[in-house]
C-alpha cells in the first residue's frame, strides 16, 4: 500500500491528485489492473470529475453548500457535521483502471480529493492489483 499526503489550504476545496497516483502507478509496476484509491478520513471523500477546468470544482463545492448547508442546525458538537455529510455523499473511494502502466481516465477526468473541513494534513492510501 502507498500513503500519500496532501496538505489543504482551504476549508473546502477539491484537490487533483492525478499526477501523484499516475506516478505511484508507474513505481508500482502494476501493467495492468486496478487502482483502489482509499480516504481514511471522515470529512473528507473523494470523487472522479474533470480536472481541466476550475470552475467545475467551484460549481461542485457551491452546490454541495447548497445542498448541506455548514450552518444548517446541525446537532453534532464539533461544528463540522456539514462535512462529514458531504464527505459521505462522495464517498471515500474509487477504483481506476490500469492498462500500460498508467491510469485509464476520461479526456478531462481527474482523481479528486475533496476537502471538507480544512485546512488539514490529508492521507489517501493506495493499492493497485493486477
Amino acid at each position: 500500500m502507498i500513503r500519500l499526503e496532501v496538505a489543504t489550504a482551504r476549508r473546502s476545496e477539491l484537490i487533483d491528485i492525478t499526477p501523484r497516483l499516475r506516478k505511484a502507478a508507474m513505481a508500482a509496476g502494476t501493467q495492468e489492473g486496478i487502482c483502489l484509491v482509499f480516504c481514511p478520513h471522515t470529512t473528507a471523500g473523494l470523487t472522479v470529475n474533470e480536472g481541466a477546468d476550475p470552475s467545475v470544482a467551484e460549481d461542485m463545492l457551491e452546490a454541495l453548500e447548497r445542498l448541506v448547508p455548514r450552518d444548517g442546525g446541525w446537532r453534532h458538537r464539533e461544528g463540522n457535521a456539514a462535512a462529514h455529510i458531504k464527505a459521505s455523499l462522495l464517498g471515500s473511494s474509487v477504483q481506476v483502471l490500469v492498462r500500460d502502466g498508467d491510469l485509464v481516465l476520461g479526456r478531462w477526468q481527474a482523481v479528486l480529493l475533496c476537502e471538507f473541513d480544512g485546512p488539514r494534513r490529508r492521507e489517501v492510501w493506495v493499492r493497485f492489483a493486477g
